[in-house]
Parts: structure tokens; sequence; C-alpha cells
């Protein structure tokens, strides 16, 4: 869509001028389009910070569930008289097979709450426009899934979460001016100055 108000007239591109109504119905549209490019934006960045607290919740879930795992393992260990490091070292390696599989396990078990540990804290640690970042070099994306599958749009109550919808706003309205508007009107005014006037038409 080309704005009149951009400096540059239709009937220059393609030497036909467009009725008043027309050229009024245009602008009225794309008003409206940034109205709603306005909303979808808000709409969408709004609901980052409660995504990411729903997600943060269910990692910890995670985290307490691989730590207390852990932890029985380890008080097996103990009341064995023996440490889970110890027994970890012994299975690995041992010639059986079975044994084997246990430390893999044990060993998996211990990397994972070392992931989500690390994960769980720098979240907690980042500000409120970095977590995203942050979240997208941590995610556990098995998690990510899970939250997406119960999340429900929530409307935004608190400050951050109205600054991401304005951060939104002006997103989406860059990514539509700078990306689709601009662009379009670069081509058509390459295409007015391409194009013969009338008169060396008509000559």
């Amino acid at each position: 869509m080309i704005r009149v108000a951009s400096g540059l007239r239709v009937c220059e591109v393609w030497c036909v001028a467009l009725p008043v109504i027309l050229r009024s119905a245009g602008e009225g549209a794309e008003r409206l389009l940034d109205r709603i490019l306005c909303v979808a934006g808000a709409v969408l960045f709004s609901q980052a910070p409660e995504f990411l607290q729903q997600y943060l919740q269910r990692l910890e879930g995670h985290l307490d569930e691989a730590r207390l795992a852990l932890a029985r393992v380890d008080d097996a260990a103990a009341q064995a008289g023996t440490t889970l490091d110890q027994i970890q070292t012994a299975a690995s390696g041992g010639a059986d097979p079975s044994a084997q599989a246990v430390a893999a396990v044990l060993k998996a078990t211990a990397s994972r709450v070392d992931i989500l540990a690390s994960a769980d804290a720098a979240l907690r640690s980042a500000s409120a426009w970095t977590r995203p970042f942050v979240f997208l070099r941590h995610a556990d994306w098995g998690i990510v899934r899970a939250t997406l599958a119960i999340y429900r749009p929530a409307v935004p109550t608190t400050l951050e979460g109205m600054a991401y919808a304005a951060a939104g706003m002006v997103a989406a309205l860059a990514v539509y001016h700078l990306g689709v508007r601009r662009p379009i009107a670069h081509w058509a005014a390459a295409r007015g100055k391409a194009a013969p006037s009338p008169q060396n038409r008509g000559g």
C-alpha cells in the first residue's frame, strides 16, 4: 500500500490520478492496519512475562524431581555405607551391562540437575529485558512444549507486562514500515522515475 502522504502521487507511477474518495479510502485502510498491528504486537509481546513465569514454574518442578531422584539414590548409598560417586564409579567400571546402564542413568540424572539448576539461576537473576534472551540460551524445549500445551493467554496487569506490550507495538510498526511499506515506496518511486511522461508517450 502506498500512502499519498509520502509525497509520491500515484499518477507519477501509473500516470492515472485516483479519485479523492479512493485516496481517502487507501489512507483510512492504512491507518486501520497500523492499529491492527499495534494491537497484535502488544498482545503478543505482553504474553512473554506470563509465559516465562509459567515456564520457570515447570522448570523448577522438573528440577525438584531430578534432585529428589538423586537424593533417594544418595540415601540408599549412605545406608549401604558407600557414596553415590563410589556406586557410579564401580558400576561404570564393571563388566555387567546392567550395572553400566545404572551408572549411565545416575550420570544423566546428575547432569540434568546441573543443567536445570543453572537455567533456573540464570532466569531468576536476569532482568526483565534480558530474561527472554537468557531463556533462549538455556531453554529446555521439552519443558517449553509442555508449557505451551497448557498455556492460556493472560491480560497483563503488571508494569513489566505493560512495558512489553508497548515494546510489541513499536516492534510491529517498525517491521511493517521498515520491512514492507518502505521497500514498496522505494519500488514505486523507482518505477515512477523510469516510466515515460504522458508528453513523451504522446510525441
